[in-house]
This record gives C-alpha cells, sequence and structure tokens, in this order.
C-alpha cells in the first residue's frame, strides 16, 4: 500500500518489527485500532500509530501489563504514581535478576562437578540442583521468623567465591552416594565414621571460624519450626537414611568431645 504514509498490517509489521499476529491481538483487546477500509475491513496504519506502537513496546520493556499500558497511553501527563510504579518494577526487575545469576551460578558448579566425576547419579544431583535453586527459600523463611542473624550469616555465605563452594559441592555429593552405601552399618563403623569426619572438616572449612563463632552466638527467641523448613529444601535422603546420618553424625561429636 504505502500511500500517503498509510501502511497494509504486513508493511507496517515489516516497518516495526512487531508480528502481524500480535498487531491483530492489539487491535483486538483497544490498544492500537488502526482505520479500517471502508469496502475491505483491512487495517490501515499511519505514522500516528508508529508513535503510539513505539510508547507500548517502551511500557512493554519495562514489564508493565498490557492492561497496565493500555490505561497508561489514555493520560496526557505522568504524575508520582508512575515513579512508585517504575520503583516497584524496578524492584522486581533486580530480583529476576539476582535470580538469573544464581542460576548461571549453579549451572556451573553442577557443569563442573559432573566433569570431574564423569558419571554422577542423576537423582543425587538433579538433588544438588534443587538445593542451589532453593537458596532463595532459606532468605525468605528467615525473613519471615525475624531471625536476622542467620540471614546475616546467608549473605556472608552468598558472598563466597564459585571457587570456594564448590568443595563443598563435591563433598555433598560424595557423601550422599556413601550414604547410600553405608546405610544399615553400625554408626560407629570406621567407613561410616571416616565419611562423617570429611563431611564435618570441609563444612566447617567451608565456613571458616568467622561464621562459625557467628553461628555459635546467634540467638533464637520463641520456638521455630524447622520441619516447615526441612520440607522447603528437601534431603536427598529417606527419612530413615537421614535419621541415621544424623545418629552417626551424632557420635562423631561425642567422639570428638571426649578426646
Amino acid at each position: 500500500m504505502n500511500n500517503n504514509n498509510r501502511f497494509s498490517v504486513g508493511e507496517f509489521s515489516e516497518k516495526t518489527g512487531v508480528p502481524i499476529p500480535t498487531l491483530h491481538y492489539y487491535d483486538e483487546i483497544g490498544l492500537l485500532r488502526p482505520e479500517k477500509n471502508p469496502s475491505s475491513g483491512h487495517r490501515i496504519y499511519n505514522y500516528q500509530d508508529i508513535i503510539i506502537l513505539q510508547k507500548i513496546l517502551s511500557l512493554k520493556f519495562l514489564e508493565y501489563s498490557l492492561d497496565e499500558i493500555k490505561n497508561l497511553l489514555n493520560k496526557s501527563s505522568f504524575t508520582v504514581d508512575l515513579n512508585e510504579s517504575l520503583s516497584l518494577h524496578f524492584q522486581a526487575l533486580e530480583k529476576e535478576k539476582k535470580r538469573i545469576e544464581q542460576s548461571m551460578k549453579s549451572i556451573n558448579r553442577v557443569i563442573r562437578l559432573i566433569e570431574e566425576e564423569g558419571t554422577v547419579d542423576s537423582n543425587l544431583i538433579l538433588n544438588l540442583i534443587h538445593s542451589m535453586r532453593t537458596e532463595h527459600i532459606q532468605e525468605e523463611w528467615m525473613d519471615r521468623h525475624m531471625l536476622t542473624d542467620f540471614k546475616d550469616v546467608m549473605e556472608e555465605l552468598e558472598k563466597k567465591s564459585e571457587e570456594e563452594k564448590f568443595p563443598l559441592d563435591k563433598t555433598i555429593y560424595q557423601v550422599s552416594k556413601e550414604v547410600k552405601q553405608l546405610y544399615g552399618k553400625p554408626v560407629e563403623d570406621p567407613k561410616v565414621q571416616r565419611m562423617i569426619k570429611n563431611y564435618v572438616e570441609e563444612y566447617f572449612s567451608f565456613l571458616g571460624e568467622g561464621l562459625m563463632q557467628k553461628f555459635a552466638d546467634t540467638k533464637i527467641e520463641g520456638e521455630l519450626d524447622y520441619q516447615e523448613l526441612e520440607n522447603l529444601t528437601p534431603s536427598p535422603f529417606t527419612e530413615d537414611e537421614q535419621k541415621w546420618f544424623d545418629q552417626a553424625i551424632d557420635y562423631y561429636i561425642q567422639q570428638e568431645e571426649m578426646e
């Protein structure tokens, strides 16, 4: 068409880069309504429609919904309300950015673990990924229960580099495998205690003396539902395996205290 700066829907789509089905949908919901050819009913766009579309795409870029965009397009001017709305969107984007960065780091840790191990148990590796994915859930739980001291510890842990986190990932994966192999043996069995020793030493090494002291100094007021946290971040073990593992750790600590 392109007669006197008028465009068919195909030409308008090509000019703006917006797919034809999207333009049709914007028309249907009253977001961008072009003229209609009186005889054929075909959509006819002009330069004013390009300006409106640019506004729509700008607001979409800011993560506004189509309903919100429709309301904003009808405003002749913006007030402080827009600033508040933009601030909320900014906070949401910051949260999404943090989630994406966390996912990328977790993927790299898993890739490295698979490369070093060669062959990995799918259930154990998926559980490790799940534990990485739910780290933020622990933070939300701490916020909900106002565990400021614990949150400070978690923030310190987040600051650790991937190089510092990887040995612990590897240890957790190895222990998960060994628990499956050793479960049922007496907790005082040398192989069981060697597994626990490696796990505890690696965990303490990861935390360091500073964080260990913070854990020791943390005060908890009132009763907390730790079962809720366990349900949010499930263990790679069965219930019986977890009880056995906890007993093995208790035995290890008792022996350490006696020495």
